[in-house]
């Protein structure tokens, strides 16, 4: 849009390619599934920024050039695509067109600002869109809504969402105009999807039948999260994984999205989540398993070194028959992972056929590298025999491409002096690019202190500037390196990552390094790592405190009793 219409200095909300790209090729290519893959890419990553304090509008002003790179971020570009899509979704896709083009017309080779494009919609559709949107664009962050039942329907209310839990009033007087998509069942058994539904004040109450299945944010098209009783949160997913439900597959992959971001604010039990995970164990597409593979990864990532809360937890430590010795919280995180990815391995095997599906083949991929990190012996036992026979002969034929990264850094994490050094071989004569790349995150994936010096000093001295990211991410993977790696950091550059840190004394450090630093050009960026950093804390904190201090259940306390209605996984 940008060659035919000019904006008004950095202010203009983005009609660009995040939005038409993805409507154009779901016309072409439907089996693509674009519009689906675009709620992981585009939506959940603009949530996830959008829900720390340090976020910023989508639309803002830009008066000193420092600031230029930190605005155009994933607000700027996945959050504007997300609240447009929104809106098409709310007047209809056929009207948002017409009013985009009456836009068009009217500002051909012209400035513009924001309002300009509402007002073309809004003559198209003959509604207020500048008030509609105002607070989409113009104010930071965005609500969750908390559904309650009443006895006529369902009373909906809305708060700013925080990563950290409900924000506190002085950040929580936006109201914003939220496009309901209400879900549910008619008389006739069929599904009504009620789209002129609107929440325009703090509390609202809708008429409904709560007595057969429903669902807000139809399609996952809104720019919200919804936090439902732990009972409806449980009839949803009930209801999400039959053959014939009334949910489609993008409501599917926002309620996984959804329960596990609203545990992680406290504002959900995390074993409210899990019984939603539960109930999709059978699902057969792929985006919904990629959101669980990513929720429970990052959960796994969370309570990486606290294995003092673990003894109330020994009752479920089981899996497949299998005990697992004492450890921390993070293992039972590992319990979930193996019970839902290993039968997915055992399904789909470890062979790729040209005549499958792309999306056979991501669930493949997804199912064997959370297996593998879950620490599944079966799983780990065979990539480890395929890195073997490569290590002996040299042919890489029972190393799959897509396989590559993983069963590499399995081989190096759970071998020893061969295997690193089979890595540094390939570093230095790969075959192709990629084999070079998972043997770098390979040298980082390595649990051996001694190896792991080797590593820093290969970055140093033999690593080109543009592949340290890749060494960096595989130690940041690697919870055995990621306090060497980060002291590793501050002795060798100016600047620091932290996002894997969970603790008090991280964020204090992180504060007193960058104290004296000039960070102008990425104080948004610096805020956002310690804002993340703190709601892991807060996470923690809220799990492992005693539940005798206050009275309150803690999340241990909740998975447990989960884990114990279930018996062994």
């Amino acid at each position: 849009m940008g060659e035919v219409i000019i904006a008004d200095k950095y202010v203009l909300v983005r009609t660009n390619s995040h939005t038409a790209v993805p409507n154009q090729t779901s016309r072409v290519f439907p089996e693509w599934k674009v519009d689906s893959e675009f709620i992981a890419d585009h939506l959940n990553k603009a949530l996830s920024l959008d829900s720390k304090l340090s976020s910023h509008p989508i639309e803002v002003e830009c008066p000193d050039a420092n600031h230029i790179n930190q605005i155009f971020d994933s607000l700027s570009y996945s959050k504007a695509a997300s609240v447009l899509r929104m809106l098409s979704n709310y007047v209809g896709e056929d009207l948002f067109l017409k009013g985009v083009s009456l836009y068009l017309k009217k500002k051909l080779y012209a400035n513009s600002v924001t309002n300009d494009l509402w007002e073309g919609i809004a003559t198209a559709t003959g509604k207020d869109i500048v008030n509609l949107m105002h607070n989409w664009i113009s104010k930071i962050g965005f609500p969750v809504l908390t559904v309650t039942e009443t006895a006529a329907g369902i009373k909906v209310r809305q708060d700013r969402f925080l990563e950290t839990g409900l924000a506190e009033p002085k950040d929580n007087e936006t109201i914003w105009n939220v496009p309901l998509s209400i879900l549910s069942v008619g008389k006739d058994g069929n599904p009504v999807l009620d789209k002129a539904a609107l929440l325009t004040e703090r509390e609202q109450e809708f008429e409904l039948d709560t007595s057969k299945p429903f669902k807000l944010n139809a399609g996952t098209t809104g720019v919200y999260r919804v936090l439902y009783t732990p009972e409806r949160l449980s009839k949803i997913a009930e209801e999400a994984a039959k053959e014939d439900s009334i949910f489609s597959l993008n409501d599917r992959i926002g309620l996984v999205y959804d329960a596990m971001a609203l545990s992680k604010a406290g504002l959900a039990k995390l074993s409210s989540a899990l019984t939603l995970l539960d109930g999709l164990k059978h699902e057969k597409e792929y985006l919904p398993w990629a959101g669980i593979s990513d929720s429970l990864a990052s959960l796994v990532s969370i309570w990486w070194e606290h294995p003092e809360i673990v003894d109330h937890l020994n009752a479920f430590r089981r899996v497949r028959d299998m005990s697992l010795k004492d450890g921390p919280f993070s293992d039972f995180a590992l319990l979930v992972l193996q019970a839902l990815f290993v039968p997915l391995v055992n399904k789909l095997g470890y062979e790729y056929s040209a005549t499958e599906s792309t999306d056979t083949s991501l669930l493949r991929t997804c199912a064997i590298t959370q297996a593998a990190g879950a620490k599944d012996e079966g799983v780990i036992k065979e990539l480890q025999g395929r890195f073997a026979h490569f290590m002996q002969t040299g042919d890489d034929s029972q190393i799959p491409a897509d396989l590559q990264r993983v069963i590499f850094a399995v081989a190096v994490r759970h071998g020893g002096r061969a295997e690193y050094d089979a890595a540094v071989q390939v570093h230095d004569k790969p075959k192709t690019p990629t084999a070079r790349i998972a043997a770098m995150q390979a040298m980082g994936a390595t649990e051996d202190p001694e190896l792991q010096k080797e590593t820093f000093k290969f970055i140093s001295t033999n690593a080109r500037d543009q592949d340290v990211v890749y060494f960096f991410r595989g130690l940041g993977m690697n919870p055995k390196a990621r306090r060497a790696a980060a002291q590793y950091f501050k002795d060798e550059y100016a600047a620091l990552s932290m996002g894997y840190f969970s603790a008090e004394k991280d964020l204090e450090e992180l504060v007193e390094f960058f104290k004296d630093k000039d960070t102008s050009k990425y104080n948004q960026g610096l805020a956002q790592v310690l804002d993340g950093i703190r709601a892991r804390i807060a996470y923690i904190e809220r799990a492992g405190e005693a539940a005798m201090l206050t009275g309150e259940q803690r999340s241990t306390d909740d998975v447990a009793a989960w884990f114990r209605t279930r018996g062994k996984l």
